[in-house]
């Protein structure tokens, strides 16, 4: 098996799910396969999250901050007609957050304040209430406690059967950048 430049054999080549291989590279196997089920674990959470935040939409139609008070809110992006609560991407971003936050505390908090920065914004740009934040974090936590309690190993054959997927889609994209890497070295090195 032929090894690439950046140490990743070529039929190894990380696909969606296994993106975090290319990160890991040079890391241990076992560690590798935990950062390719934390991925899978971490995306799986977010899926769920913003499924439960679809299901309460149907039922809670809550209009947003600019539709409910157009003349007391300066929007700052392009208006969104769905409901406002929950927020989406307070959902997504918390419940990756949280995830990260079950694995390693230093991490986990430096991908809350990240989630909490994503969330403030919507706040500022006239996009969500504060409870509609509230809201997305604690489905956030909640699907990401929900993935991380009852998933455990079961998502690793899940994981391993996405990259065999998605893998071959995205191997010749690799060589090509690794020839492109290789000819600009050869010339570094002339």
């Amino acid at each position: 098996m032929a090894v690439a430049t950046s140490g990743i054999p070529a039929a190894r080549r990380p696909g969606i799910p296994g993106t975090v291989r290319l990160l890991a590279a040079r890391a241990p196997t076992h560690i590798r396969s935990t950062a390719e089920r934390l991925s899978g674990s971490l995306l799986t959470a977010a899926g769920l999250g913003l499924v439960i935040s679809q299901a309460i939409t149907h039922f809670w139609q809550r209009p947003r901050p600019f539709a409910a008070h157009p003349h007391d809110t300066i929007l700052l992006v392009a208006p969104s007609h769905e409901p406002s609560f929950p927020s989406d991407h307070a959902v997504a971003a918390f419940a990756i957050a949280f995830g990260v936050a079950f694995v390693g505390r230093r991490m986990g908090a430096a991908f809350l304040a990240g989630a909490t920065l994503i969330a403030v914004t919507r706040v500022i740009a006239g996009l969500h209430y504060p409870g509609d934040i509230l809201g997305g974090a604690a489905i956030g936590l909640l699907s990401a406690a929900l993935v991380f309690s009852l998933g455990g190993d079961y998502l690793a054959p899940v994981v391993r059967v996405a990259s065999r997927i998605t893998d071959p889609l995205v191997t010749p994209a690799w060589r090509a950048a690794d020839r492109a890497k290789d000819r600009r070295r050869g010339r570094a090195a002339s």
